[in-house]
C-alpha cells in the first residue's frame, strides 16, 4: 500500500517487532484502513492529517537510548494526531516527551496481571469487574519516569506505569502487547482507540481490498506479461485469480510438479485453473529434477534452498519461452516474510528461509509481483471469496512451498514419498469424514526419520512412524493444538496402519507455536 492513498487510515510506525502486522490486521478488522511503515523511512512531510486519523508505535527489540540504531522523528508528535505507542512504543513516546526509562529490575515476559487505576476512554469495557486484566508482556525496559500531564491509568506488579494517558494532547502508551490473542480484550483497547480517540468511521472491506490490490497491481505490471507461480493452494490461487482480474491474458501460470505434492494434487490443479477458469496455464512435470537434486541431504534448510532454487531455475527455463516476461508473481503472505526477513527494514530475527522469499538467483532477470505479502491467510481467504474462487479452493488448509520435502526430517526417498502420500490423504480425508476438517487452521500427517519394532499377527514390523498434526490458529502466528476425542485418535491411527504398508506407529504432536513452529522442519 502507498502512503498516496486518500483513504483515512491509522498509520503504524514499524520499530521491529514481528507483532507489527498485527497490529494493521486488527484495525482492518474494524473495517478501517491500516498501513505500516519503518521507523526509518517515515518522515512528517509525508503525514498527510487529513487521511491520518491516528498513529501506532508499534514495539520492538530495541532499546530506547540507543540512538544510534532507531530514527523517529519527533516532530510527529507535534501534529495534533491521536498516537498510541505499544511496548517499545510506549517508551520512545514517553522518552520523546519527556519521561525516563530504565531497564527493569523484573523483566516481564507473558502474561501478566493489569489494576485498573482509573478510568480512560482506551480501557472503557478493558477491565473485568475486579478491575483487573490479564495481559501479554515482553519487554526488559520500562517506563520509570511519566513525562508532563501524564495520568496512570493501569499498572502491573512490576510496572507501575503499564498504561499512560495525556487526554488533551491525545497521547496514549500501554507497556503490553494489546495485538496478539493472549492479551485479553487486547481487540477492545485497539478499538477503543481507532474509534473513541481517533473517531475514524470504517472504511475497509474485502471488496475495498479487491480493488486495491488491482489497482496496485495495474499499476506495477503495466502491460507487461506476467508469470505466476501456481500450486493450487490457497495463496498462489488468489494470486492467480487477482491477477487474472487485472491484467488477463497477459498471464500465464506455470505449474511446477515437483514431486512433494499431496496426492492427485496435480490434477486438481490442472482442471482448477486451465479447463474450468480458463487461465493460461504451462505444465511442468519435474519429479524427478527435485527428488535426484535432494538424494541424501538432510539438513532442513538445504532441502528448503535446493527446492526454491530449483524452482526458479525451472521459472526462468520456461520464462524464456513467452516473450516480453517482465514480472514473476508469487504467493507470499506476511508470516513468510517475517520469519525470513523485516518486511521494513527493521530490526526483526529470521526464524527460517522460505522458497517464496529467500534464495532468488541474482542472475535472474524477473521483478516480483507480490501482491498478498501484507494479508495474513484469513485475509486472503475473505479475498478469493471477493474473487469468486470456490470455497474448495478457499477453505483448503496451508501447506508449505517445499511441499512433503519438510514433512520428511532427514533424507528423502521415492518410497518415504509414497507412504506420506498416503498417510496425509487418509488423514485428511478422516477429518472431512468427521466434520472436523474445518474446525482446524492446518492439518497433516509427517514421516519421522525413525523406525520402531512393531507386531502385526505373529511377524515383527520395523518400519516408520507417521506424525499427525493439526493446530488451531487465527493467522500462523501462534498456534495451539487441536484436542481431538480419543476414539478418533484410535481411529485414524488404525485406519493408517492398516491401510499402508511401511508404518507401525502413529503419534500426535501437542506442541504449540511457540515454542515450536507449525512444520517440522
Amino acid at each position: 500500500m502507498s502512503l498516496s492513498n486518500n483513504l483515512s487510515k491509522i498509520l503504524i510506525i514499524d520499530f521491529g517487532s514481528q507483532f507489527t502486522q498485527l497490529i494493521t490486521r486488527r484495525i482492518r478488522e474494524f473495517g478501517v484502513f491500516s498501513e505500516i511503515i519503518s521507523h526509518k523511512k517515515i518522515k512528517t512531510s509525508q503525514v498527510n492529517k487529513e487521511n491520518i486519523s491516528g498513529i501506532i508505535l508499534s514495539g520492538g527489540p530495541l532499546n530506547v537510548y540507543e540512538n544510534d540504531k532507531f530514527k523517529f522523528d519527533k516532530k510527529i508528535l507535534k501534529l495534533g494526531i491521536p498516537v498510541l505507542g505499544i511496548c517499545f512504543g510506549h517508551q520512545i513516546l514517553s522518552k520523546e516527551l519527556g519521561g525516563r526509562v530504565k531497564q527493569s529490575k523484573h523483566r516481564e515476559f507473558g502474561l501478566a496481571t493489569i489494576n485498573k487505576v482509573r478510568n480512560s476512554k482506551l480501557t472503557k469495557n478493558f477491565f473485568n469487574k475486579n478491575n483487573t486484566n490479564d495481559v501479554w508482556m515482553s519487554h526488559a525496559d520500562q517506563v520509570s519516569k511519566m513525562p508532563k500531564n501524564f495520568k496512570v491509568i493501569g499498572s502491573s506488579k512490576n510496572s507501575k506505569l503499564t498504561i499512560i494517558e495525556n487526554v488533551k494532547d491525545n497521547f496514549y502508551g500501554v507497556q503490553f502487547h494489546p495485538e496478539v490473542t493472549h492479551t485479553n480484550k487486547g481487540k477492545i483497547l485497539l478499538h477503543n482507540f481507532v474509534f473513541l480517540i481517533c473517531k475514524i468511521r470504517k472504511n475497509w472491506s474485502s471488496k475495498d481490498q479487491k480493488l486495491e490490490l488491482i489497482r496496485e497491481i495495474k499499476k506495477q505490471v503495466g502491460s507487461n506479461k506476467v508469470i505466476c507461480g501456481l500450486s493450487g493452494g490457497v495463496d498462489s490461487s488468489v494470486v492467480a485469480q487477482l491477477l487474472n482480474k487485472a491484467i488477463g491474458k497477459n498471464l500465464t501460470c506455470i505449474f511446477v510438479n515437483n514431486g512433494l505434492l499431496r496426492k492427485n494434487e496435480e490434477t486438481q490443479v490442472v482442471n482448477t485453473f486451465k479447463k474450468k477458469l480458463k487461465i493460461n496455464l504451462i505444465y511442468v512435470n519435474a519429479e524427478k529434477e527435485f527428488i535426484k537434486k535432494l538424494t541424501n541431504v538432510s539438513d532442513p534448510e538445504k532441502k528448503r534452498k535446493i527446492i526454491g532454487n530449483l524452482f526458479i531455475k525451472i521459472f526462468e527455463r520456461y520464462a524464456k519461452k513467452i516473450k516480453n516476461v517482465k514480472f514473476l508473481a508469487q504467493g507470499t503472505l506476511y508470516p513468510d516474510l517475517i520469519e525470513s526477513r523485516s518486511v521494513t527494514g527493521s530490526q526483526t530475527s529470521k526464524i527460517k528461509s522460505h522458497h517464496n522469499v529467500g534464495g532468488l538467483p541474482k542472475r535472474m532477470k524477473l521483478e516480483l509481483v507480490e501482491p498478498l505479502k501484507f494479508l495474513f491467510k484469513d485475509e486472503v481467504r475473505k479475498l478469493g471469496l471477493e474473487l469468486n474462487l470456490s470455497k474448495d479452493i478457499i477453505s483448503r488448509h496451508p501447506f508449505p512451498g517445499p511441499g512433503l520435502a519438510i514433512r520428511i526430517p532427514g533424507i528423502i526417498t521415492n518410497e518415504k514419498i509414497k507412504i506420506l502420500k498416503e498417510a496425509d490423504y487418509y488423514f485428511i480425508k478422516a477429518l472431512r469424514d468427521h466434520g472436523l476438517y474445518h474446525k482446524i487452521w492446518q492439518a497433516y500427517a509427517a514421516l519421522l526419520p525413525v523406525k520402531t519394532v512393531g507386531v502385526m499377527g505373529d511377524n515383527r514390523t520395523y518400519e516408520h512412524i507417521c506424525l499427525l498434526r493439526a493446530i488451531t490458529s487465527e493467522d500462523g502466528m501462534t498456534a495451539d493444538f487441536y484436542n481431538f476425542p480419543k476414539g478418533f485418535m484410535q481411529s485414524i491411527s488404525n485406519e493408517i496402519i492398516n491401510n499402508i504398508r511401511g508404518i507401525n506407529r502413529v503419534v500426535y504432536d501437542v506442541t504449540s507455536k511457540p515454542p515450536s513452529t507449525i512444520e517440522l522442519e
